[in-house]
């Protein structure tokens, strides 16, 4: 049996439904189905909903409430793992970064890695490689690195607690995800720590940078705004500064 996507998808303006249009062969090629939750501003974009609803392929969780993106994520993640078999391999990505490995020359390597993984390897963090975080602005590097840094103290594991794109069995799906409780985007370091005792990494190029890829802008030129955006600071730290005390007081939970 192939694996099985599992995609949170806020898109209100529907300026990813043409790369999801795009990469639809491809993804059924490789994988069984795509589990997925459209927001309500999402399906309220006509053409995504008729597309969705249109394929079988596609598995849709709809989220009626509003949410924080954590809270999104976790309804997502919790609705994919009961609804999928217990041994189904649940790849855990997002849209914007599917779409670039899957669109850009990145191509043949991320379906060689996806194909390449068997349940021995899981579950799996597919981390950004020296060469991928090098195309990313300087301020996302330092910031992500330094929780990952103190994942190293604390812990003694070199892992990406803000993964792009994680590796699991459905069966530890459910019993991970009644752990998580940040409603931010902080909860993916939650789910990382509950698993991390047996968590395996595998360096790949195809998690560079994709934000140039889909606003058309000069790498170089974007790269050097966000490094110099104090907003952009601010946005990272927003969910940096919470990971970083969820590690703390992880690391502290069974000390006197």
């Amino acid at each position: 049996m192939k694996p099985s996507l599992v995609l949170p998808y806020h898109d209100p303006e529907g300026a990813m439904l043409p790369h999801l249009q795009a990469c639809l062969p491809s993804l059924k090629a490789h994988f069984e189905r795509a589990y997925i939750c459209p927001p309500a501003s999402t399906r309220q974009v006509v053409a995504i909903t008729a597309f969705l609803e249109a394929d079988d392929f596609f598995t849709i969780f709809p989220l009626e409430r509003p949410a924080q993106v954590g809270e999104h994520f976790s309804y997502l993640y919790q609705c994919a793992a009961q609804a999928a078999q217990p041994d189904e391999i649940l790849h855990l990505a997002f849209m914007d970064r599917l779409s670039f490995a899957v669109e850009s020359a990145h191509r043949e390597q991320f379906f060689a890695d996806v194909e390449a993984l068997n349940p021995q390897d899981l579950p799996l963090i597919f981390h950004r490689s020296p060469t991928a975080w090098a195309t990313h602005p300087k301020n996302y590097a330092r910031l992500e690195g330094f929780v990952t840094r103190l994942g190293e103290d604390l812990f003694g594991k070199t892992l990406d607690y803000g993964w792009c794109h994680l590796v699991v069995r459905a069966a530890e799906l459910c019993e991970v995800m009644p752990k998580v409780t940040h409603p931010g985007i902080s909860m993916v370091a939650e789910m990382v720590l509950h698993m991390q005792h047996h968590l395996q990494t595998r360096e790949v190029d195809w998690l560079a940078w994709e934000d140039p890829f889909h606003t058309g802008r000069n790498p170089a030129e974007l790269k050097a705004e966000r490094e110099n955006s104090a907003a952009e600071y601010e946005k990272r730290l927003d969910y940096c500064l919470p990971m970083v005390a969820e590690l703390v007081r992880f690391a502290m939970k069974d000390k006197p």
